[in-house]
C-alpha cells in the first residue's frame, strides 16, 4: 500500500478504537494460545498429560471477542475449547499449563479436572462442565443477577455449534430474550459438532438467524478475521451494558486440530479441506494486517515469537516441577464440609 492510498483510508482497527498497541497484544495473546496448543499436544503423546483439547484455529474469535470484554468486571463462561479466551482475560500461560499437567496449583480445578475446564475466581471466569451447553443457562442466571442488583456487568458465554443443538441453548437464550439480560452468547462455528457436520445439525445456514426466535439480534461474522469479531463483540458489549439485552454472535472459524486428542479427525473430513481452511488461518491474517499498515516487521515479528516460545518454555517447566496433588484432595469441594 502507497503513502497517498493511506491518507485516504482509515485502518480498521482506529475506526473500531484499537490503538497499535491493542493490535500487537491481541497477535502476541493469539500466537501464544497457538505456541500453548501445540505444546500440549506434544505433552500429551508424550504421556505426560491424560487428554488435550485445543484451539488451533478459533484464536482469532477466541481473542478478539475477549478483548471487547472489561476484564476485572464482566464475567466470562468459556467452554474447554477456549484457550484464548482465558489468556486475553488474564490467565497466565503457568496456569494453563498446571491445568494441563493436572498440578495441585492448578487455579483451575486443583487437578480434580480434565484439561480445558476453565475457571479462575479472580479473573471473573466461571467453572465449566463436560456436558455441552450446560453454561449457556447458567450464564443467563448470571446475568439476571447482575440486573436485579444493578450492576453494569456483561456476561459473555462461549460455546460451539455443537451446543445449538442441546436444548440448554435454547432455554437459556429464550430466558434471556424474555428479560431482556446484559448477556452476549458468543458460537465458534468451526462446522462440526465433533465429526457432525453443520448440514447434518441445523436446516439453516446461518446459526444467528435463530435469535430473532427469542427477541434479539444475532450476528454472523468472520471468525477468522479478529478485526471483525472485535467489532461485532463491542457492539454487543455496548448494547448488553446499555441495558438493550442480549446478542447472539455466530463466529464462522474452523478447528484446525483434531476435536480432542482422543479424535482422529481423518474419518470425518478430507485433508484438502483442513488445508484449504490453513489458508485461512486468523493469526497469519492479523500478522498481513500489521504488516499492511506497518505496524509490524520481520525483526519485532522474531521477537514476538521468541518471547511467546520463552513463556511457554517457562510455563512448562514450573508446572513439571509443581506438585502433585494429594490423594486426599480428591473429594474436596464435592461433598459438603461441616465447619
Amino acid at each position: 500500500m502507497t503513502t497517498t492510498e493511506r491518507r485516504l483510508r482509515t485502518p480498521t482497527h482506529e475506526a473500531l478504537g484499537l490503538t497499535a498497541d491493542d493490535l500487537l497484544s491481541m497477535y502476541t495473546v493469539m500466537r501464544l494460545a497457538r505456541a500453548l496448543a501445540e505444546r500440549m499436544w506434544l505433552l500429551q503423546r508424550g504421556g505426560k498429560t491424560p487428554f488435550a483439547v485445543t484451539a488451533e484455529g478459533h484464536e482469532g474469535v477466541q481473542v478478539a471477542s475477549a478483548w471487547a470484554l472489561d476484564r476485572g468486571r464482566d464475567m466470562v463462561l468459556p467452554y474447554y475449547r477456549d484457550l484464548g479466551v482465558v489468556l486475553a482475560v488474564g490467565m497466565s500461560a503457568k496456569e494453563v499449563m498446571l491445568n494441563a499437567l493436572g498440578r495441585a496449583a492448578d487455579p483451575n480445578s486443583g487437578g480434580r479436572q480434565l484439561p480445558g475446564h476453565w475457571f479462575h475466581a479472580e479473573l471473573n471466569i466461571v467453572s465449566g462442565s463436560s456436558p455441552v451447553a450446560t453454561q449457556i443457562p447458567h450464564a443467563a442466571g448470571i446475568a439476571l443477577a447482575s440486573k436485579l442488583r444493578g450492576e453494569e456487568t456483561v456476561t459473555a458465554v462461549y460455546f460451539g455449534d455443537g451446543a445449538t443443538s442441546a436444548g440448554d441453548f435454547h432455554e437459556g437464550l429464550n430466558f434471556a430474550g424474555v428479560h431482556r439480560l446484559p448477556v452476549v452468547f458468543i458460537c465458534e462455528n468451526n462446522g462440526y459438532a465433533i465429526s457432525v457436520p453443520s448440514s447434518k445439525q441445523a436446516a439453516v445456514e446461518d446459526l444467528a438467524v435463530r435469535a430473532a426466535g427469542y427477541g434479539f439480534p444475532g450476528v454472523t461474522v468472520d471468525g477468522n478475521d479478529a478485526l471483525a469479531v472485535y467489532g461485532a463483540t463491542r457492539e454487543a458489549v455496548e448494547r448488553a451494558r446499555a441495558g438493550e439485552g442480549p446478542t447472539f454472535i455466530e463466529a464462522k472459524t474452523y478447528r484446525l486440530a483434531p476435536h480432542t486428542s482422543a479424535d482422529d479427525d481423518r474419518l470425518y473430513r478430507s485433508p484438502e479441506e483442513v488445508e484449504a481452511w490453513r489458508r485461512r488461518d486468523p493469526i497469519e491474517r492479523l500478522r498481513a494486517y500489521l504488516i499492511e499498515w506497518d505496524l509490524l516487521d520481520k525483526r519485532k515479528d522474531e521477537a514476538i515469537g521468541a518471547t511467546v516460545v520463552e513463556e511457554v518454555e517457562e510455563a512448562v517447566r514450573l508446572a513439571e516441577a509443581s506438585p502433585e496433588p494429594e490423594p486426599e484432595s480428591a473429594l474436596q469441594h464435592v461433598f459438603y464440609e461441616k465447619g
